[in-house]
């Protein structure tokens, strides 16, 4: 059954409240503030969300040397999907409170995990209530169901799998800022600096007034970027694998799919004070 693949809108979503096959969750998370996004989905949520914590369900904190937010395992995060509630046929909305970014990382989990029917809500939080939709603060339904599947391994790389990548002609898309890439500033790691080879492309480009740009925009300047390359020869970071999703789903809406990710992104590179690190433009 076709369904939503990259985003819904908030009028679009509100008239499919109470369907049977409906999973929404809330990805709402504040770097400054781990608990932060999960109080906020306490006082206020879109009827029948549940939620989801960068740290605690989307990562695996507890290894090192991956990077900020460590990609998990698949035990992990099929337990987690189980108690949400998302079975294989599911129609999955992720939703965050700013630009989308740690929605679209739940959102590329699920397309490798091969979960075609996931979604980021455009605009989010802000888009919902700005037009006076319901939210509710009654109990999530529990999770009661059996999904079972495993990652792409081909879509994901460490930082061996970059570096043989850039070393093919492959292009490594960054997704942070323009100042972090330089190395002008690194508010949260502990070099500064980018991926020797790498391109900046800012994930806050694919937005326009909070919302995403038309599909046709976005393959126009993606296609700019790629000269010529397939999808499949783009790899995207970060500065620790949840932003470069943004640019993950830009490209999908685009039409361009296949890229993969560098799951520990910047701060996994540096984990090894032996690579090299570029500055500048």
């Amino acid at each position: 059954m076709a369904g939503w693949t990259t985003l819904v809108q908030a009028d679009v979503l509100s008239m499919a409240l109470g369907r049977s096959d409906l999973v929404i969750v809330d990805c709402r998370f504040s770097l400054l503030d781990p608990n932060q996004g999960e109080q906020a989905w306490l006082r206020g949520r879109i009827p029948g969300a549940v939620y989801a914590h960068l740290e605690r369900d989307l990562s695996d904190i507890s290894q090192f040397g991956h990077g900020r937010h460590p990609w998990p395992s698949e035990k992990l995060f099929l337990e987690r999907l189980r108690r949400w509630g998302v079975t294989p046929t599911s129609q999955v909305i992720v939703y965050d409170d700013n630009d989308g970014a740690i929605a679209a990382r739940l959102w590329f989990m699920l397309r490798v995990m091969g979960h075609e029917k996931v979604a980021v809500l455009d605009g989010g939080w802000t888009a919902w209530t700005s037009l006076g939709l319901p939210v509710s603060t009654a109990p999530s339904p529990p999770g009661a169901s059996f999904i079972s599947g495993s990652f792409d391994a081909s879509r994901l790389l460490d930082a061996n799998g970059v570096a043989a990548r850039l070393a093919v002609d492959d292009l490594l898309l960054d997704a942070r800022a323009a100042a972090r890439f330089r190395g002008d500033e690194e508010p949260l790691d502990r070099v500064a600096g980018h991926v020797p080879g790498a391109v900046n492309r800012p994930y806050a480009l694919n937005l326009e007034n909070g919302r995403f740009k038309s599909p046709v925009r976005l393959a126009a300047e993606y296609r700019e970027l790629l000269q010529g390359r397939d999808p499949s020869e783009v790899v995207m970071m970060c500065g620790s694998g949840v932003t470069a999703c943004h640019n993950l789903l830009a490209m999908e809406r685009a039409g361009l799919k296949g890229a993969k990710l560098f799951t520990g992104s910047w701060s996994g590179w540096i984990a090894d004070p032996t690579r090299p690190v570029a500055t500048g433009d």
